[in-house]
């Protein structure tokens, strides 16, 4: 039973941009004279789904420094799709339109996967500023006395 109350990975906007991405490049990659290329068809689904199954277990690692190394590997792999599309446009005039409208996708995707690191990069500075002050008293009992520290 789903907890409804709990967000998911499937709940997340850059994981749903990123699933249709992934949909579209199988289609491209499955269409006209590029289906025989496979080691280029393999290595843009490859990355693809990399983005895809990061963003997902970023989500679902509950270390700040874990999630901003899965979205930053996402961001990577985003990259390298959108690089791979120019090689396709580059070698298959006739995937030309496709490959740049998956480009405008990945752009978008892109600025999702940089709004996760940004939000998650905030959270864990302000769960740090939060520990910091909770911390203070604590650390001003522990401390020896300011005398003990000047210099006759």
């Amino acid at each position: 039973m789903k907890d409804t109350n709990r967000m998911t990975f499937e709940d997340m906007e850059a994981w749903q941009q990123t699933r249709q991405l992934v949909n579209a490049i199988y289609t491209l990659t499955r269409a006209g004279n590029l289906v025989n290329d496979f080691r280029l068809c393999s290595q843009i689904q490859a990355a693809g789904v990399s983005i895809m199954s990061n963003v997902a277990e970023g989500f679902e690692r509950s270390h700040f420094q874990e999630k901003l190394q899965f979205y930053n590997v996402a961001r990577g792999s985003n990259g390298e799709v959108r690089s791979l599309l120019y090689v396709i446009s580059d070698n298959f005039p006739q995937s030309t339109k496709e490959a740049e409208a998956l480009r405008a996708v990945t752009n978008a995707v892109g600025k999702l996967i940089s709004g996760l690191l940004q939000s998650t990069e905030a959270r864990k500075e302000k769960i740090r500023a939060m520990l910091f002050v909770a911390l203070a008293p604590i650390f001003q009992l522990l401390a020896p006395p300011l005398s003990r520290w000047t210099i006759s």
